[in-house]
């Protein structure tokens, strides 16, 4: 289209500038597609079109022996056209954030038109810009503790760019997160092969005990009515009881046998046990011990001394024998002791868990003050108009004749002198400030002065907004302590001497010293010296809180809140401080928020002034001034606990083995 065309279409109106901007971009496409789409590439960064290096002069020959590659085929001009505008909407899609669908369009576009090598270059700068879109969306999904959204968009990025590094370490990240969340034991257990304890193979189902007889023969007929055969020690004896029991499993029965017969049993086999008499004596004799040996790599040697001190002291074991150079604790207990040692051991190995709490501190204020209303005279004053006027006049004779004199006003116009004073400013009266009513005449004229009238329309309001965010990282069972403010000073006391003695000092307390020494000695010796005593005092919050981990992924949170503030009076200088405080548990699931505290202040005052009773009249409400003023403040705290430390962490090697040997004595 020539240039006249243009303007004449811009001169007809806007549905003609319409259509000549449409054929002259038309036009500009198909004669020169790569600069219009160098500049509607818009946000997407400059590239550069593919050329062949320059041969440099040594590499003739390789050049010529190499083959030729087949060249391009050159697209129709139509799909030149068509790959210029699925350029141009792509571009659009791609300011618009919509990266996958303006990666689609770049790549028919390079399709259609495969000469061109922005078109290659867009459809990875959008695919780049489309996985990280991706990543970032499974970030917030995972913060947030939507697993699964955030795995199908991993996914959804790898399908897009498959050897994405940062995809598939996030990936890792959430099967490693998912492995956390279950329960792995610290060490392994493996049997011996000699061979494990015997379990009593009894008859199940309940029975119904109501016996009379000696212990001996209570024993032996309770264990014989589930099938099993009793063999007693002669530490039995037989004295008379009585057992009335019913509806007694296996082992309600047996820790009802054991506590009236003050006796335990130790199997022998599937259907035999030894009966005996309860004793330290007996359990050493009789009770069946096991050999466990205990593998702690990484200690050193007084730590498993340490361990090996532990076991005998603490849990009582006959037997612990520690090997420093194998790293070793061999222990030989009953088995209900080596469960018990084992349980502290893995609670002393695993470490403790640790948790963020990230506590946010949210203050919400607002102040309005409203002032409205017309305030009427409170007083208004009568005076006599003749005796006022006699009055100014002369104790201003000097001006008033200046006035006449000057031929301003005649001899006996006395309004007129008392107007050109007024005017003038050289004479003021309050009575005349506001205005006046005459009435009456003559000598008995008469003016009421009222008060001023004020109209009040203010409107004061102002609203604040303060977020306060902290991360404390503590261990299970550490209390951690915030604190956030100011520290105001305070004067708690102050000290003076009571005597004052005047120093000596040679050349000033001696006689000859000038009088202006002397004068600088008389005041410095009636001096008497005051020091202060101060306290910095912490004003604001002050946040103790200590999280433990619970063992169904719960954490439970002490906390012990104070917040201190003056209050704005004080005694003997000293200001008072107002003091509000909390202390208590509560119990909330990890990752998840909880408002520790909610705290609301309200202030509201009004004030009325005006002449009483006119603002009780109705419809006249507005004669007096209202002074309304209102306060609120807010504050939250929400504290949410992450557990960022398990004692069950996976994917470690384990730090204790242990192996087991059972054996009868």
């Amino acid at each position: 289209m020539k240039p006249h065309l243009v303007q004449e279409a811009t001169a007809a109106g806007p549905a003609l500038r319409h259509w000549a901007r449409f054929w002259t971009a038309g036009l500009l496409l198909a004669v020169f597609p790569g600069a219009v789409l160098a500049q509607a590439s818009g946000s997407l960064p400059q590239t550069q079109s593919a050329a062949a290096p320059s041969a440099s002069p040594g590499a003739g020959a390789a050049d010529a022996s190499a083959p030729k590659a087949k060249p391009a085929r050159q697209p129709h001009t139509s799909d030149r056209r068509r790959a210029a505008k699925l350029y141009l909407a792509s571009t659009k899609l791609f300011v618009a954030e919509r990266f996958e669908e303006a990666m689609k369009g770049y790549q028919q576009a390079a399709l259609l038109d495969p000469t061109n090598a922005d078109y290659g270059l867009a459809v990875e700068v959008a695919r780049s810009h489309a996985v990280t879109a991706l990543i970032q969306s499974a970030a917030k999904d995972r913060l947030m503790g939507h697993a699964a959204a955030a795995r199908v968009a991993l996914a959804h990025a790898l399908e897009l760019d498959p050897r994405n590094a940062q995809a598939s370490e996030h990936l890792n990240e959430l099967g490693d997160d998912a492995l956390l969340g279950q329960s792995a034991p610290i060490y392994q257990q493996a049997a011996s092969t000699l061979g494990a304890a015997p379990e009593l193979e009894f008859t199940a189902g309940v029975r119904n005990f109501h016996l009379h007889a000696d212990q001996r023969q209570i024993i032996q007929q309770v264990f014989k009515d589930y099938g099993l055969l009793a063999t007693l020690d002669d530490s039995i004896r037989p004295i008379q009881v009585r057992l009335d029991e019913d509806g007694a499993s296996f082992e309600e029965a047996m820790r009802t046998l054991n506590m009236l017969t003050d006796s335990f049993y130790v199997p022998l086999d599937a259907h035999r046990i030894l009966v005996a008499r309860d004793t330290p004596d007996n359990r050493q004799k009789f009770a069946r011990l096991e050999l466990e040996t205990v593998y702690l790599p990484g200690l050193s040697a007084t730590e498993l001394t340490d361990v090996g001190n532990l076991a005998k002291n603490v849990f009582q074991a006959p037997h612990a024998v520690t090997e420093p150079s194998a790293g070793t604790l061999t222990i030989r207990a009953p088995e209900i002791t080596l469960n018990a040692f084992n349980a502290t051991m893995r609670q002393l190995l695993d470490g403790r868990n640790q948790v963020m709490l990230e506590v946010r501190m949210i203050q919400l204020a607002h102040t309005n003050d409203r002032n409205t209303g017309v305030q009427l005279p409170q007083q208004i004053t009568a005076f006599n108009a003749y005796a006022e006027e006699q009055a100014i006049l002369n104790a201003n004779q000097s001006l008033v004749q200046q006035i006449i004199s000057s031929g301003l006003a005649a001899p006996g116009d006395t309004l007129a002198i008392l107007g050109i004073l007024l005017a003038s400013g050289q004479v003021s009266s309050s009575l005349f400030s506001s205005g006046i009513a005459l009435f009456g005449g003559g000598i008995t004229l008469s003016g009421l002065s009222p008060g001023p009238v004020s109209a009040n329309i203010n409107l004061n309001s102002s609203d604040s907004r303060e977020l306060d965010q902290i991360e404390l990282r503590l261990g299970d069972g550490e209390t951690g302590t915030m604190r956030t403010g100011m520290r105001y000073p305070i004067t708690t006391s102050s000290f003076s001497s009571l005597g004052s003695s005047t120093p000596n000092i040679p050349g000033l307390t001696s006689a000859g010293a000038s009088s202006a020494l002397s004068s600088l000695l008389a005041s410095y010796g009636s001096s008497v010296p005051n020091v202060p005593m101060v306290e910095y005092q912490d004003l604001g919050l002050t946040l103790k809180a200590t999280p433990n981990v619970i063992r169904n992924g719960e954490v439970a949170l002490t906390i012990d809140m104070k917040i201190d503030a003056l209050s704005g009076k004080s005694i003997n200088d000293v200001p008072i401080l107002n003091n509000r405080s909390y202390s208590g548990v509560v119990t909330v699931k990890q990752d998840q928020g909880v408002v520790l505290v909610s705290e609301l202040d309200k202030q509201e005052s009004r004030a009325v002034s005006g002449t009483p009773g006119i603002s009780e009249i109705p419809g006249l409400n507005n004669l007096t001034g209202k002074d309304t003023q209102k306060n609120y403040s807010t504050l939250l705290i929400v504290i949410t606990p992450h557990v960022i430390r398990g004692t069950q962490a996976a994917g470690h090697s384990p730090m204790m083995r242990i192996e087991r040997d059972t054996s009868a004595r």
